[in-house]
């Protein structure tokens, strides 16, 4: 008796094909709930820091007189707290995974703003 359920276990699966995907040709998509990695939003950043103080893994850096952000990948670990704590709402989680490395990754966002240097500001409108 075990030999016909096993019969029909193996015609089964024979004409099923595979149940897996075959990840380098094919790959399986992302759900919508899921956490990938951080990507910021650098024109709304105020810079305050306060993404990286309630960083659990201080994956995130913050130099306010340089406006500079950075973020270490493999020190990141998803938890999406700096995205909940930012009072801007600049940081975001995508679907998007970071790509397996051997090396250390570190991403730097530079604010590129003009500054509210007042002579900066008179040279420019003198030169037009």
């Amino acid at each position: 008796m075990s030999f016909f359920t096993m019969t029909k276990t193996l015609i089964k699966s024979i004409f099923h094909g595979p149940y897996t995907v075959q990840y380098p040709l094919e790959k399986k998509g992302s759900f919508p709930a899921s956490r990938g990695r951080i990507e910021i939003n650098i024109e709304d950043c105020i810079f305050c820091g306060l993404c990286a103080r309630r960083c659990p893994s201080n994956a995130i850096n913050v130099v306010k007189a340089e406006s500079l952000w950075s973020i270490n990948r493999l020190r990141c670990i998803q938890c999406s707290y700096c995205s909940e704590v930012c009072p801007k709402k600049c940081l975001k989680m995508n679907n998007i995974y970071t790509a397996p490395s051997f090396e250390n990754v570190e991403d730097e966002y530079r604010n590129a703003r003009v500054s509210d240097n007042k002579e900066n500001n008179r040279n420019i409108a003198g030169a037009c």
